[in-house]
């Protein structure tokens, strides 16, 4: 049996500015539906992603902001963060973590854990490992999330 992530929900706080810094990140318009009184959905996909994004009103209890950790996935970890800068999203500087495994914090762009192997140094990876550099930024609420540079994928994906 085959499970696809399809669709991830983000809590947001003004439906119409999330729905604006997200088409100003890139990411296309699906559907903006408000069939009633009270329910709106937005629903947008990410650049060349299988997966998206819905918010809107009446969609869940969340508190705005409270989405971590989402990734997005590029070849090239300076191309896509000087687009998303291009485009008037604030980017963190690209890093590495500091013990190889995969970042896994964000809390504003910095790591979660106090961990040695969760330690942000500057820069790609120094030997250019596929899944070892970052950039985060954040949307108007908060919700958090990751560019990764892969570049090589692992074995069965």
């Amino acid at each position: 049996m085959n499970l696809k992530l399809e669709l991830v929900v983000l809590p947001v706080s003004d439906v119409d500015r999330a729905k604006a810094f997200y088409e100003r990140a890139g990411f296309r318009l699906d559907v903006d539906k408000a069939p009633v009184e009270g329910w709106r959905a937005v629903h947008l996909t990410p650049p060349g992603s299988e997966a998206s994004i819905m918010f809107g009103e009446g969609l869940t209890t969340a508190e705005p902001g409270s989405v971590q950790g989402l990734y997005l996935i590029v070849t090239d970890i300076e191309a896509a963060r000087t687009e998303l800068l291009e485009r008037g999203i604030a980017v963190s500087e690209v890093f590495h973590d500091g013990g190889g495994v995969l970042f896994h914090g964000h809390a504003g762009g910095t790591a979660t854990h106090d961990l040695p192997a969760q330690r942000r140094l500057p820069g790609r990876h120094p030997e250019g490992l596929s899944y070892a550099s970052y950039a985060t930024f954040s949307d108007p609420d908060g919700n958090g999330w990751v560019l990764q540079e892969i570049t090589e994928r692992f074995p069965g994906r």
